[in-house]
This record gives C-alpha cells, structure tokens and sequence, in this order.
C-alpha cells in the first residue's frame, strides 16, 4: 500500500500493546494486519517478535514428533494396565 506513514501512525496502537505485553510471537488474523505489524510497526518501534498468521499457528502445532520404541512400549504398557483395572477384555465377543 502506498501509505506508509498512515500505516505507522494508525498502528501505534497496536505497537503500545505488543510492548505492553512484552510478547515475541503476534498472530494475526488477517493479510493486512499481519503486513502492517511486520512491514511498519516492527521497524519503526524496532519491536523484537515474530508476526503469523492465524492458520500458521495451527499449522505449526500440528507437527509432531514420531514416538521412539520406548515410548510405544510404555503407553501399551499404560493401555494394558488400564484395560487390566478396567476388566476390558478385548478379545471377548460380545
């Protein structure tokens, strides 16, 4: 967008929150909120955080880890003691 200084000045809000908050990572919701925040507010308030969107947020918490083979055994281990005090018997018919 050609308004750059308006871009600034309108955002100040915004950049008084951020530091009030002491965040590093914002997330917004929107392309015009997240450009405003990363092209104008964080060079001009020399704000030290990282700006995603909403979607790379959850994106980002999807990723997991593979479990190692220890950590197989012990939640069978888990499950079957929990089936045990249960009295669930999976190989039974119903």
């Amino acid at each position: 967008m050609p308004y750059e200084a308006e871009r600034v000045y309108y955002g100040r809000v915004k950049a008084k929150q951020i530091m009030d908050t002491g965040a590093k990572l914002v997330i917004a919701p929107c392309h015009n909120c997240r450009d405003q925040i990363m092209k104008s507010i964080t060079p001009e308030f020399g704000l030290d955080i990282e700006t995603k969107y909403l979607w790379e947020l959850v994106a980002d918490s999807l990723i997991v880890d593979p479990w190692t083979e220890e950590e197989i055994q012990k939640a069978r281990e888990l499950r079957d003691a929990q089936y045990e005090r249960d009295g669930i018997d999976l190989d039974e018919e119903i």
